[in-house]
């Protein structure tokens, strides 16, 4: 593998942080204070910079969270997970990715849609809904996608790639 030709690849193509494996709480907070101490150097806004942060966590942690279940139903694709952030031109993008069920293919690109349909007070107005909408206990807070959705400076853009055993492989673009 030519390293300096792949360094110069993700020069040419803006990314200034890539993550691939298993996300670990450890890995999450390790690679976070990376990103806060880049974004610090950068001399960009202090909200951008909050906002790119934050977007990362969440992203990260959704990553995280979807693995662990699929990981406590059997399955293991320890490998498979990626997030990236990316500079291009005055934006900052974060792209998440990771393979889901076929199952939660349909319901998570609803949820997307509707977040994607929705204006800044919608938002806001969809986020104090979750925080006040009842769940299982074992059931996470719903808030992490309505989040990232918050903070973005354009629509949630999203994909689905289909892979050979049935399920498929989420790529998620958040722009900042």
């Amino acid at each position: 593998m030519n390293l300096f030709a792949l360094k110069e690849q993700l020069r040419e193509a803006g990314i200034l942080i890539s993550f691939t494996g298993s996300f670990s709480h450890s890995i999450i907070e390790e690679l976070g204070t990376a990103v806060k101490k880049y974004l610090e150097s950068a001399e960009i806004q202090k909200t951008a910079m909050m906002d790119v942060f934050s977007v990362y966590i969440e992203a990260a942690q959704n990553v995280r969270n979807y693995s662990e279940r699929r990981r406590e139903a059997g399955r293991t694709d320890n490998d498979a997970s990626i997030v990236v952030i990316a500079r291009r031109d005055a934006h900052y993008r974060i792209y998440a990715g990771n393979v889901v069920e076929e199952d939660d293919k349909a319901d998570l690109g609803a949820r997307l849609d509707r977040l994607a349909a929705l204006d800044k007070a919608g938002l806001k107005t969809a986020y104090k809904e979750q925080l006040r909408r009842e769940r299982a206990p074992d059931e996470g807070a719903g808030l992490g996608l309505i989040e990232i959705a918050r903070r973005a400076s354009a629509p949630l853009e999203y994909s689905f790639t289909p892979l050979p055993d049935g399920r498929a492989y989420f790529s998620l673009c958040i722009e900042i």
